[in-house]
């Protein structure tokens, strides 16, 4: 037997939201109209305006700068790694190309080729470090890796030719047509930049830039909802490295010139700046840090033997004024401006919840389950079983290992000894996001989210962890997250970043994020602490419908009141160690429980 069941009355239907009215479709197609228009334009100026040669260079080097730092933007705008080190990458992508046409006579593609797979399995490596180091350690690996690159460049004259660099690279040619010209090969490279704009700006809308962006906001919260957060890192560091190489190998072959001072760590840095200074969360924001960055000292010279103070000052006064970037500031004006738009256009689809009730295996196992800090026994030996379709809680004081044994349980913890099965499946050794593939949820004593996505975005990052047995298109992974909203009540704040919801909307969300992926077992830890009472006892209307609908849930909580009305059974730990199990009325009238609870002499009191 198997339930289906929906969220009947959890919020107004979705087939009460219209669709967008007529107005702001209008509004939105034409400013893409101009905006797509303007982007054609502007590279097809030096075909009918006379340029400079030397603007047409300051162009290009815009261009192919741009190319590398949207890699930054997808390392460190999107997965929140510091990366100190793409100009190494830029001159593996440059290098290539040189030595590839100049010395082992490959053409320019091939050579182009051969630079991306060298640069992407350099980050691929670099991007491994990120399983041991991170933050500042990060940085400091990155800024080793450029160091060793610089050192290379400027030693190893029998491969590189040392500091007196590369003279003589030749243009690619495409469909038969060399690009000797200047504006030729300039519009060749604003057209791959505005592809690798286009790729970067839809990476979010994926499952892998939704992934990065978890890995950004909070690493730990994006392992337990299915986030196989090495992975990740790794892949964006990968990219990034890409990115680098084809920045480096157009610029090798528009400059025709290459020396190690092009690739130095002072570059690193300058891409570093661009990136923050247009904004790092942006592929418009990349770009335009770029060319403002390069063009500012142009425009800037009039102040002759100053003109670099007053430059440095530009930059600083901007970074420090605006830390969204330029471009935060643009897309903070452009949605105050344009007309609101529905998030949802027709019926939401009712929340299914499917479970076999003729299993009588229990869900979770804990067998023996031990976890030592040093010398202190957080978790010593427990055993417990939580039967399908119920509500365990699991009290205790404070400090008696209650979290621990949540921590143990779905792998941010690794247990110093015992079993821990769930549905059937050996998962004592495996990672959070492993577990979380196998239907184990989440949520957290301290809320957990992800603050600068949307609540929709948050809970689309739950559904779409591994084996959710829900299709895997992109439509319904969005129906998902809305049915699930839906069904505890906050369909009509899907489209709200979730750091400007109250507090209990952020409980909600959590919960709705574990439950988008469709858990065979959802561990709550305390989801009633900072609530109000109104609140609590939403939660209290919330869990009972799911104990309705046949999903297990392992709760952690201090509020005695909710634990008696969801609860089927409960296990009760003091000094990590279980000593009481049973029905509510049984645990709480248990001699070791109050005695826990109240102490020892006030229980002989009693």
């Amino acid at each position: 037997m198997t339930i289906q069941t929906s969220a009947a009355g959890a919020s107004a239907p979705a087939s009460a939201h219209a669709p967008a009215p007529a107005p702001a479709r209008g509004f939105r197609v034409g400013a893409l109209a101009l905006l797509m228009l303007f982007a054609a334009a502007l590279p097809m100026l030096p075909f009918v305006v006379k340029v400079n040669p030397y603007i047409l260079n300051i162009f290009m080097q815009a261009a192919t700068y741009a190319v590398a730092v949207l890699g930054m933007t997808v390392v460190l705008g999107y997965t929140g790694q510091i990366h100190l080190g793409q100009a190494a990458f830029f001159g593996i992508g440059a290098y290539s190309v040189a030595l590839g046409t100049l010395v082992l006579g490959l053409n320019f593609w091939l050579a182009l080729l051969l630079g991306i797979v060298l640069a992407s399995l350099a980050g691929f490596v670099l991007g491994l470090t990120t399983l041991r180091v991170g933050g500042h350690y990060l940085a400091m690996v990155t800024i080793s890796f450029q160091v060793i690159f610089d050192l290379i460049l400027t030693n190893w004259i029998g491969l590189t030719r040392g500091p007196d660099g590369i003279p003589g690279i030749g243009r690619p040619s495409l469909f038969g047509y060399t690009l000797a010209d200047d504006k030729a090969y300039l519009l060749f490279c604003v057209l791959v930049l505005y592809l690798v704009i286009f790729g970067v700006w839809w990476l979010p809308k994926t499952r892998l830039g939704r992934a990065m962006q978890a890995v950004r906001e909070n690493e730990m919260a994006a392992e337990v909802s299915g986030v196989a957060t090495l992975v990740v890192k790794v892949v964006a560091f990968t990219l990034c490295s890409a990115l680098g190489a084809v920045g480096g190998a157009l610029y090798a072959a528009g400059f025709a010139y290459i020396s190690p001072d092009n690739f130095s760590f002072k570059i690193s840095i300058e891409f570093l700046t661009m990136t923050l200074l247009g904004g790092s969360q942006s592929p418009f924001g990349g770009a335009l840090g770029t060319v403002l960055l390069i063009l500012l000292p142009e425009w800037l010279r009039f102040l002759k033997e100053v003109y670099m103070a007053g430059y440095g000052l530009a930059v600083i006064l901007i970074m420090v004024f605006m830390p969204e970037g330029i471009w935060g500031i643009v897309a903070r004006a452009w949605r105050r401006l344009r007309p609101p738009r529905p998030l949802v256009h027709g019926a939401v689809e009712p929340f299914r919840l499917d479970f076999p009730l003729t299993d009588t295996a229990p869900v979770l196992q804990l067998v023996n389950v031990q976890k030592h800090f040093g010398g202190v026994r957080a978790v010593d030996g427990i055993d417990i079983e939580v039967a399908r379709g119920t509500v365990h809680a699991l009290i205790g004081p404070n400090g008696s290992g209650k979290t621990t044994t949540l921590n143990v349980l779905n792998g941010i913890y690794r247990p110093t000894a015992g079993q821990i099965i769930v549905d059937g499946e050996d998962l004592t050794h495996a990672s959070p996001h492993v577990r979380a593939g196998h239907g184990v949820g989440r949520t957290f004593q301290n809320i957990r989210l992800f603050p600068a996505l949307s609540a929709l975005e948050n809970v689309m990052i739950g559904a779409q962890r591994a084996h959710n047995p829900i299709e895997r298109s992109e439509s319904a992974l969005r129906q998902r997250a809305l049915s699930t909203l839906d069904f505890v009540g906050l369909l009509d704040r899907a489209d709200r970043v979730v750091r400007s919801l109250p507090y209990g909307h952020q409980r909600l969300v959590e919960i709705a994020r574990s439950l988008a992926g469709s858990p065979t077992l959802l561990l709550l830890d305390e989801p009633a602490a900072g609530l109000n009472q109104t609140e609590k006892q939403e939660l209290v209307k919330l869990l009972k419908r799911l104990r309705g609908h046949g999903i297990t849930i392992f709760l952690i909580e201090h509020d005695m009141g909710l634990i008696v009305q969801v609860s089927d059974r409960i296990s009760v730990l003091n000094f990590g160690r279980k000593i009481a199990e049973g029905t509510p009325d049984e645990v709480l009238r248990h001699p070791d429980v109050i005695a826990a609870y109240l102490g020892e002499s006030a229980h002989a009191a009693a």
